[in-house]
């Protein structure tokens, strides 16, 4: 299945892997060279991402449970964290280029096709990412 802005009449991704359990959602791409052309990893539940232990930028968008562009990160550099965004859903992981070449924007509508089971997640999942976000964050500060 392809991930495509119905908005542009673009194409951001033709196959996509979801990470939906709380074991793929902590390894992400962590184990990964790169994404391939094409290529996109739709983390579910996911409101903030961070890039330590990352060896690669990416492009990052997060959406609403409707699929709502909330906002497009280019160039996500390793080490690099986005800031938590509380109506957010998912995160799109994806090469970086492509938010610019398939034009996304925040209010865009995506077609992420057929959302898994078990792509709601707890309702402490959101809490505990965000604890772990914030614990990041002081520690970025802390040793910055």
């Amino acid at each position: 299945m392809s991930i495509r802005n119905v908005t542009r009449g673009t194409v951001l991704a033709d196959r996509e892997r979801w990470a939906v359990t709380g074991a793929d959602r902590a390894r992400g791409l962590l184990d990964s060279d790169g994404l391939e052309p094409g290529e996109a990893l739709i983390i579910s539940p996911c409101n903030s991402v961070h890039m330590f232990g990352m060896r690669f930028a990416l492009d990052v968008i997060f959406v609403d449970r409707d699929g709502l562009v909330l906002r497009a990160i280019t160039n996500l550099k390793p080490l690099g964290f986005t800031r938590l965004y509380l109506r957010a859903q998912r995160a799109i992981e994806l090469p970086v280029g492509v938010i610019a070449q398939s034009q996304t924007e925040p209010g865009d509508q995506l077609d992420l096709g057929t959302v898994p089971s078990g792509g709601a997640g707890s309702s402490l999942l959101p809490w505990a990412f965000l604890v772990t976000s914030l614990v990041f964050a002081i520690l970025l500060w802390f040793f910055s």
